[in-house]
């Protein structure tokens, strides 16, 4: 019966392991010098080799060789029988099919008994985070004091849901992912005993699906040369269902120059020729990493031929870090999402649309209203107390955030001409995102001062969700869109809707299909308290 590779490839002695050098020369000196502790946790990622590393050091504390240094040799029956999974005294415990408190107390009645084979007893508990508090309780004592003869290995992907009394107990190792180089250099070899046919760009590519999982990536080479045909670049992308990598440069060119149609263009294309969405979407986000990386000055970081980063180091110039950001955030939700819909390409096209509009890209161009459209206004006939005519009536945080403008974009824009072009504003908003534009239909212009337009909101929860992430940059956007130049936009907290003349009851402006003038006009619902605006010149 053949085995897997990753089972063949299994280290036997210390120096086969690779990647995890810090941790093996611990573990091989202490061995070396007989000073081996009663309790290791082995914490780290998948496939990296935690179980393999458990296996050798019972092995090494058991080993007949007259060395210390020697062992494991490999060659004693000791070592033999732990290679064949035949050896008595290496108990291998499953936590997550054995979470109660009865397997571990299970566990603790037989630990007293002498070893049958070798001088020690070895416990390897693998995913011990799946133990119940219960089961962690009652290893607790055990793991405090155990038989002379008796060592306990545990092994855990997620070291955070270890309790510290536990973690106290034991000498703790912390292995690390693999570089996709390090992968590589263990591969290449073996292919060669093996007579593998496999290109080399294939093989780059396993390397780096396998995401630091040295077991992952001997697991896709064993799939992908079980046919006994060589393995090819293209072959390799189908079976794993990843896109090309030309796809993938082409939709953050494509969100690089905030062409919207092309990237959705590009994503259906990908997916319509067998893509895996999900892969697809972790490619893209491996990808703006790397620009992210030479972005920030860590070139050296980023896995790719000096082709590749040459053109990555062209596209990194070209995007903003605000978008790049976005972008990351976006496909990596899209990449991390388990719903399953039904169309397949929509989590990655609201991914690619939400990072494109970060900074305002529309399907349409934006063209700035001429000066001659807010020349000449209507006259507004409600007014507003300006804010320094009743300072008792507002309160303001001390130190209210803002974004300032250069100052007026033009002569005769004024406080009135924003009034009446309101509504254009909440509709530009909407445009760019519904909930700004549902944020402006909950505050107030209060007033233009230096450029600055003061908008009050009636409570700080609505206040600092406009302040937050992208809202304020997006309605500073809606702003200049409208006006036609760049205008600040300053949020302050106004609690008082009304202090003016009570006969003056018209609603403020709001934009149509919006929630209060869905009340207003479906529901029946009313405006109880509203402010005058603008101020009398």
């Amino acid at each position: 019966m053949t085995h897997a590779l990753y089972r063949k490839w299994r280290p036997q002695r210390w120096e086969e392991v690779c990647g995890q050098d810090h941790i093996i020369h611990t573990l091989r000196n202490a061995v070396r010098g007989e000073r081996v502790a009663h309790a290791y946790l082995f914490a780290g990622p998948r496939g990296t080799g935690k179980t393999t590393t458990a296996r050798l050091l019972a092995k090494a504390v058991n080993c007949l060789a007259d060395s210390p240094a020697d062992r494991p040799c490999g060659d004693c029956e000791i070592c033999k029988a732990v290679a064949q999974g035949s050896f008595l005294d290496l108990i291998e415990i499953d936590a997550a099919s054995n979470t109660s408190v009865d397997d571990i107390r299970e566990l603790r009645d037989k630990i007293s008994f002498s070893p049958n084979q070798g001088p020690y007893k070895v416990y390897i508990i693998d995913e011990v985070h799946m133990l119940s508090t219960a089961a962690f309780n009652a290893l607790l004592k055990t793991l405090e004091e155990p038989p002379a003869h008796a060592i306990f290995i545990l092994a855990t992907t997620e070291v955070h849901k270890i309790p510290a009394t536990v973690l106290s107990r034991c000498q703790r190792h912390e292995f690390r992912q693999l570089p996709v180089a390090t992968i590589l250099d263990y591969l290449r070899p073996k292919i060669e005993e093996e007579e593998f046919e496999i290109e080399e760009p294939a093989l780059e590519l396993i390397a780096r699906q396998a995401t630091g999982s040295l077991r992952d990536a001997i697991s896709l080479l064993d799939q992908l040369s079980s046919a006994g045909e060589s393995v090819t670049l293209d072959y390799a992308e189908i079976v794993m269902g990843t896109a090309a990598s030309e796809a993938v440069r082409g939709v953050v060119a494509a969100l690089v120059a905030g062409n919207i149609g092309e990237g959705l263009s590009l994503i259906n294309e990908t997916l319509d020729g067998g893509a895996d969405p999900r892969q697809f979407g972790r490619q893209v986000v491996e990808y703006l990493r790397g620009l992210l990386l030479i972005k920030m000055g860590n070139e050296k970081l980023v896995e790719a031929t000096s082709e590749t980063r040459a053109e990555m180091r062209t596209q990194s110039e070209e995007i903003q870090l605000e978008r790049l950001l976005a972008g990351i955030r976006a496909f990596n939700r899209a990449a991390a999402e388990r719903k399953t819909t039904w169309q397949t390409s929509l989590p990655l096209e609201l991914a690619f649309i939400e990072a494109g509009e970060t900074q305002g890209i529309n399907s349409e161009p934006k063209t700035p209203p001429k000066a001659e459209q807010v020349q000449n206004p209507k006259t507004v006939k409600k007014k507003v107390i300006p804010e320094t005519s009743k300072p008792e009536s507002r309160k303001e945080s001390s130190e209210p955030r803002s974004n300032s403008g250069p100052g007026p974009i033009e002569g005769k824009l004024n406080f009135e001409i924003v009034v009446t072009r309101w509504r254009d504003v909440l509709q530009a908003a909407r445009r760019h995102d519904p909930r700004v534009q549902a944020l402006l239909n909950s505050c107030r212009p209060l007033n233009l001062e230096g450029g600055v337009l003061i908008i009050g909101f009636g409570s700080d929860l609505l206040r600092d969700k406009m302040e937050k992430d992208h809202n304020l940059q997006i309605a500073i956007n809606a702003l200049e869109e409208i006006f036609g130049g760049k205008i600040g936009l300053r949020c302050i907290l106004s609690e008082s809707w009304n202090p003016g003349d009570p006969a003056d009851n018209q609603p403020p402006p709001m934009e149509d299909g919006g929630m209060v003038s869905t009340a207003i006009r479906e529901l029946g619902a009313h405006v109880v308290e509203v402010e005058k605006w603008p101020p009398e010149a």
